[in-house]
């Protein structure tokens, strides 16, 4: 029975992420996770300090307001947030993010003035779902629809940007996602060939 015990232990151990100290729970995919939270962009990363990057946001999802360039904070000690590094400067991201509406006690130390919990006003992502998407141009990839607890980049056909904003307006389908991540590339590429050539020709 011990030795079950502990088989059972190693495993648990060996299925939790490395980075995730912080103890949180998976909350799903990004189709999942983008509801709950309280601004949806894609921007490009233009700065970095810290646990914290500028963001500029080249393109509002959801949220109502509208930005040049967001803060956005990441993981320092325990915060269940990614690594900054996972975000270098000239990266392309759609992200979910909450707004910190509230000073925490002990978020800030005027020591270490780049790291810290965030500053109200600005916003923090978390570690815990799919809550960002990697964006090249037009196309994402990440944990969008139906994928692998805690696989950051699974194995998926590239969506258009434009279909993941129809979903976050409410204008599309889980099922418009799913149907688009699991598409023939080939095919695809081979539909937007003769989309370019017809308007080509007109």
């Amino acid at each position: 029975m011990r030795r079950n015990l502990l088989f059972l232990a190693l495993a648990l151990l060996a299925a939790r992420p490395a980075f995730a100290d912080c103890e949180c729970l998976w909350q799903g995919s990004f189709d999942e996770v983008q509801g709950s939270t309280d601004l949806v962009v894609s921007g490009t990363v233009v700065e970095a300090a810290g646990n914290s990057i500028d963001l500029e946001v080249k393109r509002e999802l959801r949220g109502g307001r509208e930005f040049d360039t967001i803060r956005v904070w990441l993981k320092t000690g325990d915060y269940c947030r990614p690594e900054p590094e996972v975000f270098p400067v000239g990266s392309q991201w759609v992200m979910a993010l909450h707004e910190i509406s509230e000073t925490v006690p002990g978020g800030f130390n005027p020591n270490t003035p780049n790291y810290s919990y965030g500053r109200v006003g600005d916003y923090w992502l978390s570690n815990c779902g799919g809550y960002w998407l990697s964006r090249e141009d037009d196309w994402v990839t990440g944990n969008l629809v139906n994928a692998p607890r805690w696989v950051r980049e699974p194995q998926m056909t590239p969506v258009m940007l434009e279909l993941v904003a129809d979903y976050v307006r409410g204008e599309a389908s889980r099922e418009a996602l799913l149907r688009a991540s699991q598409e023939d590339p080939a095919v695809r590429e081979l539909m937007l060939d003769t989309k370019a050539f017809l308007r080509e020709g007109d």
